[in-house]
Order: structure tokens, then C-alpha cells, then sequence
């Protein structure tokens, strides 16, 4: 007989202190990692090495959204009340605010080198981030956040927003032409705009932003996912018809098939928008509930652990490498479902997850997490060169330690940082 291992002998792990204080031991060994080895004086963030060193020290190309990401995690930190945390803050502020902001035509730069713009085109999933990293920022009363906010909020509203579909578009080319024709249109960017969009509500009363955000989750969540059972289409076309045989050669933004970590990504911020909302929108916790099962019946290695990255529409595993935010994605939702519809299934998924990520992503030697693992979870870099941010990895850490009823930010601000 296999050996009891249900709620009724381990019970609730977010419940036990020995537990909570692990998760705040992850979470600060990630903030040393970051915070003493990411800061690049030339402005915005390294990418790092397994070792903590920084990939290309002299021509470190620096996306829009390792800063944003940096910003909302040490505001994180700042509330929390990490020495230190608030100068992160101030040095990735200033450079999207000096730097990634495009003065002459508006909008943030997708990336920079020393010498300016390499990429300067104007994505939606680092106008997103960037909303994300004003609103954090606000929280803990930042001098640069009212005007990025202010800023951010326009430039989504007149560039990016199309109304008749209730969500953004994609891309555009710095003077704002539709870029590749505007032919394109994604879920990803409109995932990270609904997380970035509960924490502007959160940070400015001001309902508009809720308003998009749901509206987003009824167009990408209800109405499609919920066309094709409970699986989270990442591709379609201007009129946001799904492309189930679209390809794009960058396999880290835009994979092909269908991406098990998203469908769990949704799964908690459709319930922390539920939450926030009131808990009125009655499909919501339904629909967290399929998401989450569908990855774990699909998406999950039975045999040997962790997410495949990508599937085919057949179901089958397609690119079947592990990397480490859909863990954390994982770990992060079967919380929340945990706390608001309270099952075995959810907290064994959760325990189940953490045990995969203790064992094959947490770098115990060198610090940080692996992004990126082999099938068989041995560490590789076929898509991730070194270990990129702390995002992901540090909310994984903090959720399950405050209120499942909105955003960290919210959470820690309320909580008075008190765990």
C-alpha cells in the first residue's frame, strides 16, 4: 500500500510556520542574488550566469521588462522592509523613465545598449511591465511613479487599446506604424496587461483599469479557452481568430502550440480578479479550476516531473524541456485555488510542485534558480542563457504567504509587511 500522503497527514503547507519560513528563506537568498549582482551602473539590469555574473558586462542588451520587472519586485522588497531594496527601485526607475522612454514620439523602447536603442520598437508586453512597475512603484510613494503612470496609462489607452475587441494590439514600429502590417495580435502581452492592470486599479482606485482587465479575461479566457477545452490559445490574427499553425522563430515569446504555464498564470489572476471585482463575474472560479486541472492532466511530466514548455493541439508534448516559470506559475495558482475553492487535488498539486522545484530548479549551490531544464530536469540553456530575473521565482516565493485577494503589492501594504 502506497504511504499516506494526503491533506489529512500533511495538511494545509501554507498553514505551517516551518513552511512559510522556508518560502521567506527562497525569497530572500533570490533578493540577494539579484539585488548584489543585476545592477549594472551603466543603467538597468545584467543578465546573469549560473555563477551570478554578468553575461556581457559591456554590452549588455537590456529589455524593457527586466527593469519594470526589477522595480515591482524590490518595491516588493521595499515594502517588506529590505534595506536596500528602495535604491533598486530608484536605479530602474530612472533608466525607463531617461532611457527606455521615447520622448520624440511617446511610448517605451523594447530594448537598449550603452549607445541607445537597439530595438525601438514599441511591443505590448513591455507596455505592460511598464504599467506594472509605475503601479508598484506608486505603492511605496516613488517620485517618478505618478508621471510614469500617468504616462503609461495614455499611451495604452490611444495606441494599444482596441475597443471592439476589448484588448490591446500587439506591436508597433517607434512613430507608431503597425508593425509586419498589424497583423498579429497575442495573448501573452494581454495576460501580463491584466496583471499589470488589477495593480493600477489597486494603486489608483480608478475603475477603468479593472474594467479592461476583465474584459480581457472574457475575451482570452471565456470565450476562446473556453471554446478549446480549457487550454489557453496563445496566437491569432488582427480579428482575434485563433491560428493554431502560426510559427515565429523567438520559441522564449512566442512559441508555437499551446503553453501549459500560461494556462496556469491565468489560473490565479482570473481569481484575483474575480476577487477584486467583487467576486460577481460568476464563470471565474470555474474556469481557474479547469485551467489549472487541464495543466496538470496535460502539461505535467507524471514520470519524471515539472511542465513540458510547449504542447501540440494534439495534447502531445512538443517542446519538452522544463523551465522554471511555469513552476512557479504552478505553485502560485494552486494557492490561490487552494484558498478560494479548497480541494486535495489543489494542495497535493501544490506540495507535488514545490517538491520538483526544491529538487531540480533551486541553484543551491550558486544561488538564484535554473530557468531552464532538460526533460530529464538536468539544468540547460537551450533557450535561457543564464538566469535572467527574479520575477517569477520571487512571486512564486511571497504569494502563498499573503491574502490571496489581490496583487503582493496589496497584500504586503495591508499586512503592514507583518507575514
Amino acid at each position: 500500500m502506497a504511504p499516506a500522503t494526503g491533506n489529512a497527514v500533511l495538511g494545509n503547507w501554507t498553514t505551517r510556520a516551518y513552511h512559510r519560513g522556508w518560502l521567506l528563506t527562497q525569497a530572500n537568498g533570490l533578493f540577494d542574488f539579484f539585488q548584489h549582482n543585476s545592477v549594472n551602473p551603466k543603467g538597468g539590469f545584467y543578465d546573469l550566469d549560473d555563477e551570478g555574473k554578468p553575461l556581457d558586462a559591456d554590452g549588455q542588451v537590456r529589455g524593457i521588462h527586466i527593469a519594470a520587472r526589477a522595480v515591482h519586485c524590490f518595491s516588493i522588497g521595499a515594502l517588506l522592509g529590505r534595506p536596500g531594496a528602495a535604491d533598486v527601485v530608484d536605479h530602474g526607475m530612472d533608466y525607463i523613465w531617461n532611457h527606455h522612454r521615447d520622448r520624440k514620439n511617446g511610448g517605451y523602447f523594447w530594448s537598449l545598449n550603452n549607445d541607445g536603442p537597439v530595438d525601438s520598437n514599441k511591443q505590448g508586453y513591455g507596455h505592460a511591465f511598464v504599467l506594472l512597475a509605475a503601479s508598484s512603484a506608486k505603492t511605496i510613494g516613488h517620485p517618478l511613479a505618478d508621471g510614469m503612470l500617468a504616462d503609461i496609462t495614455k499611451i495604452l489607452n490611444t495606441k494599444f487599446w482596441e475597443a471592439k475587441h476589448g484588448a490591446i494590439a500587439e506591436e508597433f514600429t517607434a512613430d507608431w506604424q503597425p508593425l509586419d502590417g498589424g497583423a498579429y495580435r497575442g495573448q501573452n502581452s494581454n495576460m501580463h496587461l491584466t496583471e499589470a492592470l488589477m495593480a493600477a486599479f489597486e494603486a489608483t482606485g480608478d475603475r477603468d483599469y479593472l474594467t479592461k482587465a476583465e474584459s480581457i479575461a472574457d475575451l482570452v479566457i471565456r470565450r476562446v479557452a473556453g471554446s478549446v477545452d480549457w487550454r489557453v490559445a496563445e496566437h491569432f490574427d488582427a480579428e482575434w481568430n485563433l491560428d493554431k499553425n502560426y510559427y515565429h522563430p523567438n520559441e522564449m515569446f512566442r512559441p508555437a502550440g499551446t503553453t501549459p504555464g500560461h494556462w496556469l498564470e491565468w489560473a490565479r489572476l482570473i481569481l484575483q480578479l474575480w476577487a477584486l471585482g467583487g467576486k460577481r463575474i460568476e464563470w471565474m472560479p470555474d474556469a481557474a479550476k479547469a485551467l489549472f486541472a487541464q495543466s496538470m492532466a496535460l502539461g505535467w511530466d507524471n514520470d519524471k516531473g515539472g511542465f513540458f514548455y510547449t504542447l501540440d493541439w494534439d495534447d502531445k508534448p512538443a517542446k519538452r524541456n522544463k523551465l522554471w516559470w511555469p513552476a512557479c506559475e504552478g505553485a502560485a495558482a494552486a494557492h490561490f485555488l487552494n484558498e478560494h475553492l479548497p480541494s486535495d487535488f489543489h494542495e497535493e498539486s501544490y506540495r507535488k510542485i514545490w517538491n520538483v522545484i526544491e529538487r531540480a530548479f533551486i541553484d543551491h549551490k550558486n544561488g538564484g534558480w535554473h530557468e531552464e531544464l532538460t526533460e530529464d530536469l538536468v539544468p540547460s540553456h537551450s533557450l535561457f542563457p543564464g538566469k535572467g530575473d527574479i520575477y517569477h521565482a520571487l512571486q512564486a516565493c511571497l504569494i502563498p504567504l499573503f491574502p490571496a485577494t489581490g496583487s503582493l503589492t496589496k497584500g504586503i501594504a495591508e499586512a503592514g509587511g507583518k507575514l
